[in-house]
């Protein structure tokens, strides 16, 4: 493992990530909004697909990187009572920057990225923190009258807790205020489900962007 993959993996010790967080545990828990849930589309990848990988900038064996502005996505899983959830899975799929799926479900003609991974999957540590390093994915044509804005799908389970399947969108993206999908979230849940992209601090890939993106579950037991 090198240098940089070190850093990546090690967040808890790096002090862009304490910087980014910019709170401690104890003052988000006053914010327990369940997270909007969104359809998963028509391109989950399948249960068997996903591995243990939250970066999806690579594929192993192959020298080049995934096109497009790289990102870095972290936050915190936590239940409605404001606890953090511990080893909660959470999975992560999108397009890649030309706005195409690596499914032979999606009719968009752009072109694959052969050097993205489209999903991954990672595992919260004890305070409920997750991060993904991946890239923006690009927009796509949904019908003939309605661009789909950037948006990266997240499905989020743990024993006990109902699970969560939603969609993440980027802060400012033209395409958000028009999008059907969007629109549908309670006026009262939509900021929770946009996220601001800043650049990232020291101990990050240089020219990347952070943001972070929260998840509440529901427990049912």
């Amino acid at each position: 493992m090198n240098q940089n993959r070190r850093q990546f993996l090690k967040w808890n010790t790096s002090l862009a990530g304490v910087a980014l967080m910019g709170t401690s545990l104890k003052a988000i828990a006053d914010v327990c909004q369940i997270t909007a849930p969104q359809t998963p589309g028509p391109f989950y990848p399948g249960e068997s697909a996903f591995t243990k990988d939250n970066n999806l900038t690579v594929i192993h064996g192959r020298p080049q990187r995934a096109k497009g502005q790289m990102i870095y996505i972290m936050g915190y899983v936590r239940d409605q009572f404001c606890m953090p959830l511990e080893n909660a899975a959470v999975e992560i799929w999108q397009a890649c920057a030309s706005g195409k799926y690596n499914n032979p479900k999606d009719p968009n003609p752009a072109p694959l990225d052969p050097n993205f991974k489209y999903w991954g999957e990672t595992f919260t540590d004890k305070e409920g923190k997750y991060i993904f390093k991946s890239i923006i994915p690009g927009a796509y044509p949904a019908d003939t009258n309605w661009m789909r804005p950037p948006h990266i799908h997240f499905k989020v389970a743990k024993l006990g807790y109902k699970e969560l399947i939603s969609q993440m969108y980027f802060k400012g993206n033209p395409y958000n205020n028009d999008d059907l999908i969007l629109k549908q979230v309670p006026a009262a849940q939509r900021a929770g489900v946009i996220v601001d992209f800043k650049p990232s601090g020291t101990g990050y890939e240089p020219g990347s962007l952070s943001g972070r993106f929260d998840l509440t579950l529901m427990r049912i037991r």
